[in-house]
């Protein structure tokens, strides 16, 4: 996919980062909903600034497992995760209206969001916890082709900070190489996903998230895309 504009999103709420500096900087905020990170305070901050400064606002949906921060992946039941989504995006839908915002979309986290890429009945169970809000995903995930078969939008992601195998998934964090730590290689990284994704994600959870966010608007911005929200 070829196209001037592109989205650039990071996850937010988490208690690991700047959220107020990242959200002068990116278009998206995927925002905890409380199951692997975050509360309602740091929801209500994150939405309210949102809403004022423009950024679309998206429900990061995650396995109930905050001591593993939602990276150890559960046998949960379709009923159940179902049910967990659907509180999650309950939850901030509540909080981001009171604050201004609207829930543009859903995007799944750690974990959830690595078993959704194959697994049908996880993928589907967290399509319908999330009615019919547009999905946000790696390219190539099932949860995506389901999505747009059922008519919902979806958006798919690149990702320059980390590696990926030569079948298009992340190298797990714990390989070699499976992080991009140089600054402007993440920047140049970027520049070449735009051109075939809808949205350039930076990871939250590194120190230098916020420099790294910088330097990949500037990228951007200097080979001609135009810096567009979801949704």
């Amino acid at each position: 996919m070829t196209t001037s504009s592109i989205d650039l999103n990071a996850d937010l709420g988490e208690g690991l980062t700047d959220d107020m500096g990242l959200l002068a900087v990116v278009t998206s905020a995927n925002v905890a909903c409380g199951y692997h990170a975050g509360d309602e305070r740091m929801m209500r901050k994150v939405c309210a600034v949102a809403a004022r400064s423009g950024v679309s606002v998206g429900a990061q949906v995650s396995y109930n497992d905050r001591p593993n921060f939602g990276r150890v992946a559960r046998d949960v039941s379709f009923k159940v995760l179902s049910e967990q989504i659907a509180d999650q995006v309950g939850t901030l839908t509540r909080i981001a209206r009171k604050e201004g915002a609207t829930v543009r979309y859903v995007k799944p986290h750690g974990a959830l969001y690595h078993r959704v890429y194959d697994d049908p009945e996880q993928a589907q169970a967290l399509l319908e916890g999330s009615g019919d809000l547009p999905v946000l995903g790696m390219e190539g995930a099932l949860i995506l082709d389901r999505a747009r078969a059922a008519g919902r939008r979806t958006f798919h992601e690149g990702f320059p900070d980390r590696a990926y195998t030569p079948d298009g998934r992340l190298v797990p964090r714990g390989k070699p190489g499976a992080l991009i730590t140089d600054i402007d290689e993440v920047g140049r990284r970027a520049v070449e996903m735009a051109a075939r994704v809808d949205s350039i994600c930076v990871r939250g959870d590194r120190p230098t998230v916020l420099s790294v966010a910088r330097e990949v608007r500037r990228a951007l911005t200097a080979a001609g895309f135009e810096l567009r929200s979801l949704a």
